[in-house]
């Protein structure tokens, strides 16, 4: 779905704006000669409740990936080009929030909290222009201005109170002529109406028409012109005034050009409001920007969990730090992969390719665990250390290769894939692809070096038994204890050498 927003002046007319939402209807009816649009939609005045009538939308829903050759951003691109030069009228193009998020396609909401609205109007302008200078942001937008005309009417008391006309008095006629007031009701036919009193249409055009208008004194009963008992004031005024965590905000929205992260942009502005603002601006996010900030740090607390998690169950598996640690060093060898992956498909780093890193982490994992597992088998079979590493490396090559590769290939599709949803599934599959490959690559040098240099002390969790086991044949077959003195543990987990040999570590 592609939306256009029109926003025309304060004070329009509803026939102002219909105006020009003929004119980008036209535009908008273009993309369904074109097959993109099944059909354009449109809407005029305040449709989320409000009594303003300068809003106007314009919806295209877009006809499905199989029925068009376009996607969605460049249509968005086509129409932004066609509409943006619109005199007298502001006009947003933009698609709608994904996944549940609110806002009308403009991802980047950066909210300023203050004390009061005057001084959030000074700091608006200032982060609003430095944005300007951003090329990476567009629409540039804010939900707080003061451009809604008012007219303030004042009461002169002293010269009401010499004329004898009480505030009641003005206040009810001005709200009776200038306003409506029910007055009665009557019964007709069963039914029952309401009488209304209100000036004509032609009579309450101008501020110039309080000079007909009058009302009477309490005193003497004479009719005084009610414009020689106000003062009027043109003022202009924000729609409304808006609260973010219950405290005074004003949210300045943005979109994103091609290319440019929504995690860019939120660092910008936020290094902007650090440095242009003084200390007292808070700063918080809405919409999309929100969930963006929230899913972020929670992916990285997930990640460091799952880290946590594979690393105590191999430890309880192992019964040592060691092995684990070893085995875990694959986790940044496979990240790097990803973070390759993502810069040669132009990708970025979203949930979609935070989820993918996650599960890196099992992926990378089960390779280390292949090596050092038949690498503590070799070395409790009595097998030298450096040649145990070396032999269980070059064993253990053909399951790495098949594993890694399954894996690998099975995430192909998701780097290919194409039509709706394809940007996810894209993030996935570079990650996967590339981080499963790069791993692979680097695991078969990394982990055995690594292994040299931390578990050439160490003995696996199958040492004590098998030693135990190796003492009892050893007793059985002697038929005597004295075979317990015999028994020496060589440290690298192999049987005890018969004569006595030099240490086999």
């Amino acid at each position: 779905m592609v939306q256009i927003m029109l926003t025309a002046p304060e004070g329009a007319s509803l026939g102002y704006l219909d105006r020009y939402l003929k004119q980008v209807e036209a535009v908008a009816a273009d993309e369904v000669k074109r097959g993109n649009a099944r059909r354009v939609l449109t809407r005029s005045g305040n449709f989320g409740g409000g009594g303003d009538v300068n809003i106007g939308r314009v919806v295209l829903p877009l006809n499905p990936w199989d029925e068009r050759k376009e996607s969605a951003m460049q249509i968005v691109q086509r129409l932004r080009t066609k509409v943006n030069d619109f005199p007298g009228v502001r006009v947003v193009v933009a698609q709608p929030g994904g996944l549940g998020v609110r806002g009308p396609g403009s991802p980047v909401r950066l909210v300023l909290g203050g004390s009061s609205y005057e001084e959030l109007a000074k700091w608006r302008d200032i982060v609003m222009a430095r944005a300007a200078e951003n090329p990476g942001l567009v629409n540039l937008d804010s939900d707080y201005y003061e451009r809604k005309p008012q007219l303030d009417v004042a009461i002169d008391r002293n010269r009401a109170a010499d004329l004898g006309v009480s505030l009641e008095s003005v206040g009810r006629t001005l709200e009776t002529m200038m306003g409506s007031r029910i007055v009665t009701t009557y019964l007709e036919r069963g039914e029952e109406y309401r009488v209304i009193l209100q000036a004509r249409d032609s009579d309450r055009a101008s501020p110039s028409d309080l000079q007909n208008i009058y009302v009477r004194a309490d005193k003497t009963g004479a009719m005084i012109p009610l414009s020689n008992l106000v003062k009027l004031t043109e003022t202009a005024g924000p729609q409304d005034f808006k609260r973010f965590d219950r405290l005074r905000a004003v949210t300045i929205s943005a979109g994103l050009a091609p290319g440019y992260s929504l995690g860019e942009a939120l660092d910008y502005l936020e290094n902007v409001v650090h440095a242009e603002l003084p200390p007292a601006a808070q700063i918080n996010y809405d919409g999309e920007s929100r969930e963006f900030r929230r899913s972020g740090s929670a992916l990285y607390i997930t990640f460091l969990l799952a880290l946590t998690i594979v690393f105590l169950v191999l430890a309880a598996q192992f019964e040592s730090f060691r092995h684990p640690l070893i085995i875990m060093m694959t986790v940044p060898l496979a990240v790097t992969g990803a973070l390759l992956g993502l810069f040669v498909q132009n990708g970025s780093i979203n949930v979609f390719s935070q989820i993918g890193c996650i599960m890196l982490i099992g992926l990378a994992a089960k390779n280390g665990i292949l090596i050092v597992e038949f690498a503590n088998q070799l070395r409790d079979r009595g097998v030298e250390f450096v040649e145990a590493v070396i032999e269980a490396a070059a064993i253990r090559l053909r399951p790495v290769l098949m594993t890694s590769l399954c894996t690998l290939f099975g995430a192909v599709p998701l780097l290919v894939a194409s039509g709706a949803g394809a940007e996810s599934r894209r993030a996935i599959g570079s990650v996967v692809v590339y981080g499963v490959g790069f791993s692979l690559l680097l695991t078969l040098y990394i982990v055995p070096t690594i292994y040299s240099l931390l578990a050439r002390n160490s003995q696996s969790p199958e040492h004590v038994s098998r030693l135990i086991e190796r003492l009892r044949a050893q007793i059985a077959r002697d038929g005597t204890g004295k075979a317990e003195g015999e028994v020496q543990d060589d440290g690298a987990g192999g049987p005890p050498p018969t004569p006595p040999v030099a240490d086999a570590r």
